[in-house]
């Protein structure tokens, strides 16, 4: 999937159990501020709980943030950007609303990071069974601007890299893995409110499509 980001923005929402429900301004559903704005919306990054990850938004930190590590950063005029934390993003002097930190780069420059290829479990997380191909799901941006949401069931951080690069991405983070945990849903509106399509083909989805609570924390693409 593929946002403008002159006509949608970027929320990043805590989880039920992953930051909690209660005093963040995107808590563990969709709210009724976006629910009529509602484009998509896709799993996060890794349990907070796991090493080299960081969750801030609205003022409010669940896990500290650390230098050098992939960051979703988002600014308080709704902008998004993708970089290195401290070494790219956050931009000087632009307020910063909600980060969300999950391992390396995935791609940086354009470049796969050198690591997809041959530390898979240990770089990239552990995986149910131990595989190496395995549901992966990142987000990327673009030399426009613009960005990019990859995943599939069957994939190796490299492949992922790949398909991110193919679509135009300069810089790319992954996040989670497992087919328990990657999803992603575009919203068709009806006078009764939304109802989620999946995107991704057999994937198994996340209980009630963001629409009602949820344990893991997650993005939400809302119009303008």
């Amino acid at each position: 999937m593929r946002f403008d980001q002159s006509h949608v923005h970027l929320t990043l929402h805590t989880g039920l159990t992953d930051g909690g429900a209660t005093g963040w301004t995107y808590g563990d559903q969709i709210t009724r501020r976006e629910i009529h704005r509602l484009v998509a919306g896709f799993n996060g990054g890794f349990r907070l709980n796991y090493t080299h990850v960081g969750f801030s938004s609205g003022g409010r930190v669940a896990v500290a943030l650390s230098p050098g590590l992939a960051s979703i950063v988002t600014y308080t005029n709704g902008v998004t950007d993708i970089g290195a934390w401290d070494q790219g993003v956050p931009a000087p002097g632009t307020p910063v609303f909600s980060v969300l930190q999950n391992q390396q780069l995935l791609v940086s420059d354009g470049v796969a990071a050198s690591t997809v290829a041959d530390c898979i479990i240990t770089c990239w997380g552990a995986t149910v069974g131990g595989v190496t191909s395995t549901a992966r799901s990142g987000l990327g941006i673009d030399a426009s601007g613009q960005l990019i949401w990859a995943a599939g069931e069957a994939l190796t951080p490299a492949s992922l890299a790949q398909a991110l690069i193919g679509a135009g991405a300069l810089r790319a983070i992954e996040l989670d893995i497992n087919p328990d945990w990657v999803a992603g849903y575009l919203y068709v509106h009806h006078s009764s409110g939304p109802v989620a399509s999946p995107v991704v083909p057999g994937q198994l989805g996340i209980s009630g499509q963001l629409l009602a609570p949820d344990g893991r924390d997650f993005l939400a693409v809302v119009a303008n």
